[in-house]
C-alpha cells in the first residue's frame, strides 16, 4: 500500500468518523431535549391536577400567575397560596403521576411559614417491597423558594431523573456505544496498517540495500569468469572449460535475478517511468526471437513464431515491452515438464494487436490464476522446489500492463499448459 493510499485512508476515514460522531452527538443531544421536554409536560400537568384537587378540597381558588415554577431541572414549586395538609398532598401527588405514567421516585415539602423552610418532607418510592416502604422520611430538607411572595406552596424534586431518561434512552446509548467502538477499531486499524507499513518500509530496505550489495561481488565474479573462459589452459582442459561455463551461466542467473528485484523496487519506489514510443510488434518479436530461442534451446525445446500481421505498431516502452516477452517465455520454460514447446503468437483484431504466449506446460489450477500476478506468489508444489524464482515475473508484467493501460488475459488448464494474452490499442487505430 502506498502513502498516497494510506494518507487518504487516513483521510477518508477520519471525516467519516468525525461526520459519524457529529450525527451521533446531534441525536444524543436530541433525543435528551424531546425527553426532557416530554417529562416537564408530564409533570407540570400532574401537578396542575394536585393543585386543582387541593383547591377542590380546601375550597380556595387557585391563582393563576406563578402557579408552577421550575426552581431547578429536577425540582419544581407549586404555589397553593392557601393552606393544606401533607396526607392530602401525597396521595394527590401519587394519583397524578401514575395518570401521567410517571413512576417516578420523588420527593416532597411543604414550605413553612413560621420558619421559612421546608418541612414535612418525605421521599416517596415506587419500587419497593412493602406498603409500609412506600414512604420514608427526608434526611435534609429541601431547599425553599428564593420568591418572598411564595407563602403557602409545595415543592416536588425528582432524584433519579437523569438516569431514568438514560433508561429511556438505551436503544440511542446502544448505537452511540457501538459507534464509539467503531472509531476505536479504525484508530486501531490505522496503527496497525501503519505499523505493517513500516514494517513493509523496512523489508524493501533491506532487500534493496542486500540486492545492491550483491551487484559488486556478481560483477567480479563475472569478469573473473570471462578472464577464465578466455584463458587458452581453460579452453584446452574439458573438464575447467566446463565448470567455467557452468560458473559463467549461474552468475548470469543470479545477476538476472537481481536485476528483477531492483527493477520492482525502483518501480514501487519512483512509480514507472515509460518512455512510450511507437514500436512494431513485430519487428519486436522478430528481433528477440534470437534470444528468446536460446532460453528454449537450453531446455532442448523449441521456440514458434506465428505472426499473422507483418506490421503492427503500438505506443509502448520498448525496454518494458522486451523485458514482458522475456519473462513470459521464461515461465513457459519453467514450467514444462519434457522439452518445452513455446509459441507466441501476434495477431490483429479490430483496432488492437494481440500478443500471445503459449506453453504446453504444467498448467495452473483454477483456484491459484487469481492469484499468480500476485508479488512474491507461487503455486503450491508441497515440498518441492524444482522450479525456481522469486514469483516476481507475471507481476511485473501485470505491473507494466497497467501502466500501459493494456488488458491481460490468462487461460490455463492443469495439465495442458497455459496462455496469457496482452491485448494492445494499435498506434492510429491500424496496423
Amino acid at each position: 500500500m502506498t502513502n498516497r493510499t494510506i494518507r487518504r485512508v487516513i483521510i477518508l476515514g477520519a471525516l467519516t468518523v468525525m461526520g459519524l460522531l457529529s450525527v451521533q452527538t446531534y441525536w444524543v443531544v436530541r433525543m435528551w431535549d424531546l425527553q426532557e421536554q416530554d417529562f416537564d409536560r408530564r409533570v407540570r400537568q400532574a401537578l396542575l391536577e394536585t393543585a386543582r384537587d387541593l383547591a377542590r378540597i380546601g375550597l380556595f381558588v387557585l391563582e393563576d400567575a406563578n402557579l408552577i415554577q421550575q426552581v431547578q431541572s429536577n425540582y419544581y414549586v407549586v404555589n397553593i397560596n392557601n393552606q393544606f395538609d401533607e396526607a392530602s398532598l401525597e396521595f394527590y401527588l401519587q394519583k397524578a403521576f401514575e395518570k401521567q405514567s410517571l413512576r417516578e421516585d420523588f420527593q416532597y415539602g411543604i414550605f413553612d411559614c413560621s420558619s421559612n423552610q421546608m418541612v414535612s418532607g418525605r421521599l416517596v418510592k415506587y419500587k419497593k417491597k412493602a406498603e409500609s416502604d412506600a414512604s420514608t422520611q427526608l434526611q435534609a430538607p429541601l431547599p425553599a423558594h428564593h420568591d418572598s411572595d411564595f407563602i403557602y406552596y409545595f415543592g416536588v424534586r425528582f432524584p433519579n431523573k437523569e438516569v431514568n431518561i438514560l433508561a429511556n434512552m438505551w436503544v440511542v446509548i446502544a448505537f452511540t456505544v457501538l459507534v464509539f467502538l467503531a472509531v476505536l477499531f479504525f484508530i486501531y486499524t490505522i496503527g496497525v496498517i501503519l505499523r505493517q507499513k513500516q514494517l513493509s518500509e523496512l523489508q524493501r530496505d533491506f532487500i534493496n540495500n542486500m540486492t545492491h550489495e550483491f551487484k559488486t561481488p556478481i560483477a567480479t565474479i563475472n569478469i573473473s569468469t570471462d578472464v577464465f573462459l578466455q584463458s587458452p589452459v581453460i579452453r584446452n582442459d574439458a573438464r575447467l572449460s566446463r565448470y567455467a561455463g557452468i560458473i559463467k551461466e549461474q552468475i548470469m542467473r543470479l545477476n538476472t535475478q537481481v536485476e528483477k528485484v531492483l527493477q520492482l523496487a525502483k518501480i514501487e519506489r519512483d512509480h514507472v517511468q515509460l518512455n512510450l514510443e511507437e514500436v512494431d510488434v513485430a519487428d519486436l518479436v522478430r528481433g528477440l526471437q534470437p534470444s528468446l530461442e536460446m532460453k528454449t534451446e537450453e531446455k532442448k525445446g523449441t521456440l514458434e513464431l506465428k505472426l499473422h500481421t507483418d506490421h503492427a505498431c503500438v505506443r509502448a516502452d520498448r525496454l518494458h515491452l522486451t523485458n514482458i516477452l522475456h519473462n513470459l517465455v521464461d515461465n513457459g520454460v519453467k514450467y514444462s515438464k519434457n522439452a518445452p514447446h513455446i509459441e507466441v503468437e501476434l495477431m490483429p483484431v479490430n483496432s488492437h494487436v494481440v500478443l500471445a504466449v503459449r506453453d504446453h506446460g504444467i498448467g495452473i489450477a483454477p483456484e491459484h490464476q487469481k492469484h499468480v500476478f500476485k508479488k512474491f506468489y507461487r503455486v503450491p508444489t508441497g515440498n518441492v522446489h524444482n522450479v525456481k524464482g522469486f514469483g516476481l515475473g507475471l507481476y511485473y508484467v501485470q505491473t507494466i500492463c497497467r501502466e500501459h493501460r493494456w488488458k491481460l488475459h490468462l487461460d490455463s488448464e492443469p495439465g495442458r499448459g497455459t496462455t496469457i494474452s496482452i491485448h494492445m490499442p494499435l498506434a492510429n487505430g491500424h496496423a
